[in-house]
């Protein structure tokens, strides 16, 4: 389970790719000034952060109810920043990249939408054939937290979640032994490639999972497979 991101980082791929069912919790709280509307991509100048704007509501804003702000030109900004200044020249744009630039032809209403579409593009041109639901498709859950998480888990039949390390602190995985759920952690290790846009500069880890796809191809899930460490358990 994860939050939905526009254009996900490689931890995000990897942690569907290693599921039998991956859960997007779109119902959940929308989080300020975090990951969930923007991130980085690679230039020969170093990273470029691509954000989608929003329209400021309160700090309960599910995140399935959050909206655009198209009275900022946005799409043009990144259309370019990945046409022109980054991807032009990748190995592999000819392939993926002109599909991908029309999302931006779409005057997307909500970030939901936006960001399903640019993960689902990734997950195709890599291969990746999991299933996807929304949480919120799934019924109301009356938990919170750990617990919340554990009822979705339950819903679906799951006995694993998968879950990245930087939950290891609020994670109550006692909870979930109480509806019998295992909890394993992702360790995920991020594997390098060619990144001919950045010349002689150094590796830039942690961009947009596109930066795989248009630089290496399909054969980029293998590379980030095989870069995996083993999951680890409670």
């Amino acid at each position: 389970m994860h939050q939905p991101h526009y254009l996900p980082w490689l931890g995000l791929i990897d942690k569907i790719d290693r599921c039998d069912l991956f859960v997007v919790l779109d119902h959940v709280q929308y989080e300020r000034r975090g990951w969930q509307n923007r991130n980085y991509v690679a230039s020969k100048s170093g990273p470029v952060l691509l954000s989608v704007p929003v329209i400021q509501g309160n700090r309960n804003d599910r995140i399935m109810d959050k909206l655009i702000n198209n009275d900022q030109k946005w799409q043009e900004k990144h259309r370019r920043t990945l046409a022109e200044h980054c991807y032009r020249g990748a190995p592999f744009f000819d392939r993926f990249g002109q599909d991908f630039l029309r999302l931006y032809d779409t005057e997307w209403e909500r970030l939901i939408d936006l960001s399903m579409a640019s993960t689902r593009f990734l997950l195709t041109g890599f291969g990746i054939t999991t299933p996807i639901v929304l949480a919120s498709d799934l019924g109301d859950f009356p938990g919170q937290k750990s617990e919340l998480l554990a009822q979705i888990c339950a819903k679906v039949g799951a006995d694993v979640m998968l879950s990245g390390d930087g939950a290891r602190d609020y994670v109550d995985q006692g909870l979930f032994q109480k509806y019998g759920i295992e909890v394993e952690w992702q360790n995920f290790q991020h594997p390098e490639y060619p990144q001919p846009a950045r010349g002689k500069g150094e590796f830039l880890p942690r961009v947009a999972a596109l930066d795989l796809l248009l630089n290496v191809g399909p054969d980029g899930l293998g590379l980030l497979r095989a870069a995996r460490a083993p999951t680890a358990g409670a």
